[in-house]
């Protein structure tokens, strides 16, 4: 498969210098309105197309992926997560998969961080109330109290690359950093991050004032934190979700707000997604971004380089770097 011949067809706009050099090395049709595809759109690109650069937002099912012509023989993901397609349908048409990893993780701690300060010190709360005109009538010592970071214990949920991540920022905040994973860390890793092991995620949940979600979405971790583990957290505790939606139950989680049970939530995804449970949407200790932990110029310009290198790699007949292997989507 000759560069110039290799017909890609991207979903969504990428950076402009990224679009810029995927037309000089292949026969790229581009989303030019940037308005997320149908499916039935999606079905012919995959019909008349080599390459699929799809996003996160484009969920690549065993039927679209059936139904694709026989020349497709990339998908070329724009992200990390592949859970929006359905790798294993791909490996049995004989279509590899390839994703964009490890250059998200320095941006999605950091916005795991500024979410584990905003919720329990009031931050976003604070910024509303001083734009409404009269609300701030001076400081008062019991006004806006949160809770301090040092001294708190952080349970993480993941300890891969963000993971670690979060857990090396932690430490310099004053943080007790628990975590609990499929498997435990390396003990030189687990002692630089100062991090300890639980094996038991329920044991985690039950003595931890932070959890932050950082593992992959898998049918393993779906609804992982359910309304039982949900329940087993302490009433001040605070849930921050960077990770994928569907791993926490959002209508337990909105439960367990309303009623006082937990003392607050910073989520940067959703179960729904793009679609938000309304009964989070009033509540003051929650903390709602637009699934913006990588949205960094640095990250969009690494993540079009690494498309790049895939679609490159592999029409030149050769394994792309960061190809996907089908899994037993264990946790």
């Amino acid at each position: 498969m000759s560069l110039n011949a290799t017909k890609v067809a991207v979903t969504r706009r990428l950076p402009a210098n990224i679009e810029e050099r995927m037309a000089e090395l292949f026969d790229t049709k581009f989303n030019e309105t940037d308005q997320e595809y149908s499916r039935a759109q999606l079905a012919e690109l995959m019909a008349a197309h080599d390459v699929l650069v799809p996003t996160v937002a484009d969920v690549i099912d065993s039927d679209l992926i059936n139904g694709a012509g026989d020349q497709l023989k990339l998908i070329a993901n724009f992200g990390n997560g592949t859970d929006n397609i359905d790798v294993d349908a791909a490996h049995a048409r004989g279509i590899t998969v390839t994703n964009t990893p490890s250059v998200l993780t320095e941006d999605t701690a950091d916005m795991v961080m500024a979410l584990i300060l905003a919720v329990p010190r009031r931050l976003v709360e604070g910024d509303r109330l001083i734009r409404q005109p009269g609300s701030f009538t001076g400081w008062s010592p019991t006004w806006m109290l949160g809770r301090r970071l040092a001294g708190k214990r952080l349970g993480i949920v993941g300890m891969g690359r963000i993971g670690q991540a979060v857990a090396r920022r932690a430490l310099v905040f004053g943080l007790e950093v628990f975590y609990h994973n499929r498997n435990p860390v390396h003990d030189d890793l687990e002692a630089e991050l100062g991090a300890t092991y639980v094996e038991s995620l329920d044991r985690l949940l039950r003595n931890v004032d932070i959890v932050s979600v950082n593992c992959p979405h898998t049918p393993a971790t779906y609804h992982l934190l359910s309304a039982r583990r949900l329940g087993l957290l302490p009433s001040h505790a605070t849930v921050i979700n960077t990770s994928r939606g569907e791993v926490i139950d959002e209508e337990a989680l909105a439960d367990a707000l309303l009623a006082g049970r937990l003392g607050g939530a910073g989520l940067d995804v959703f179960e729904r997604e793009p679609v938000v449970n309304p009964r989070l949407l009033d509540l003051e200790n929650v903390v709602l971004l637009p699934h913006m932990s990588s949205a960094t110029i640095e990250s969009r310009q690494s993540m079009g380089e690494k498309v790049i290198i895939n679609i490159r790699t592999f029409a030149d007949g050769h394994r792309p770097p960061d190809w996907v292997l089908p899994s037993d989507a264990k946790f």
